[in-house]
């Protein structure tokens, strides 16, 4: 994982989840870190941007597939735990994560922080409608918070220079990304020494939900770890074989990792 490039998230707590390296931080501490990076980045031009990446069940299964998608996101300099099975299954590890850091409540998280810190947004992907209406969106319920620049997601490999540029031209201190797995992480990793910015968040389709495209699952569904499963009944054609696919393979690599690590501890303890 890349977290030695300077940034004050390097020294975060992790933990190991299906091979790959999350923090355990909370959702106060990832906003505390967030304003942090972002004060360094604006008084120093030299400091790279945080590359910030999540797992799920989606991306697990990805991860175990894909050898180019887990590459992109071991070299992200921050993992959070978007799914709350991965918060349960750490408590068998030596450094539980705190609590689940859903992407969505971050993204209210870090609008609210950066509303009051006087920090920037930036916001990319989406289709066009869905851009602009969560531009909209942000505009009524954090009416302080500087949003300095958006792009919808549909542009070739020809137009990413200029989508850069564009986003350079403003310096967010917080630019989401909402491109979907793979393509986010590998743009994200691939401009990541060419973007000037503070924090660089992935999001996935998180516009559409501040919309109004979909609902999330009530309360006792998410504290169950049981989002998908509404996600799935409510969008069975876009999420049914998904989830019915990924999430017992995701949750497999999570149990033989876990089991590794547990062999691993074990014959440490008899040295």
């Amino acid at each position: 994982m890349a977290n030695n490039r300077g940034h004050d998230t390097k020294a975060m707590e992790r933990t190991r989840i299906a091979g790959l390296p999350v923090v355990t931080a909370g959702r106060a501490e990832l906003v505390d870190a967030m304003i942090a990076d972002c004060r360094r980045a604006q008084a120093d031009d030299t400091v790279p941007a945080t590359l910030v990446f999540d797992i799920n069940g989606h991306g697990i299964s990805m991860a175990g597939t894909d050898p180019a998608y887990r590459r992109s996101l071991e070299a992200a300099d921050l993992i959070h735990a978007d799914g709350g099975i991965w918060v349960a299954m750490s408590r068998f590890t030596d450094a539980p994560i705190a609590e689940r850091s859903s992407t969505t409540d971050m993204m209210t998280d870090f609008a609210a922080a950066c509303e009051r810190e006087g920090l920037t947004f930036y916001v990319l992907g989406g289709t066009e409608p869905i851009n602009a209406a969560f531009i909209d969106f942000l505009a009524r319920n954090y009416p302080r918070l500087k949003v300095v620049g958006r792009r919808n997601g549909y542009f070739g490999p020809a137009d990413e220079a200029a989508v850069i540029a564009d986003i350079n031209a403003v310096r967010p201190d917080v630019l989401w990304v909402g491109m979907g797995k793979p393509r986010e992480q590998q743009f994200c990793v691939t401009h990541r020494d060419s973007i000037k910015a503070g924090w660089v968040v992935t999001c996935g389709g998180c516009y559409n939900y501040f919309v109004g495209e979909y609902k999330r699952a009530p309360m006792w569904m998410q504290n169950a770890n049981l989002e998908w499963l509404h996600r799935m009944a409510t969008e069975p054609r876009k999420f049914g074989w998904r989830y019915l696919t990924t999430n017992p393979h995701s949750l497999a690599l999570g149990l033989i990792d876990l089991a590794k690590l547990r062999l691993t501890k074990r014959k440490s303890a008899r040295r």
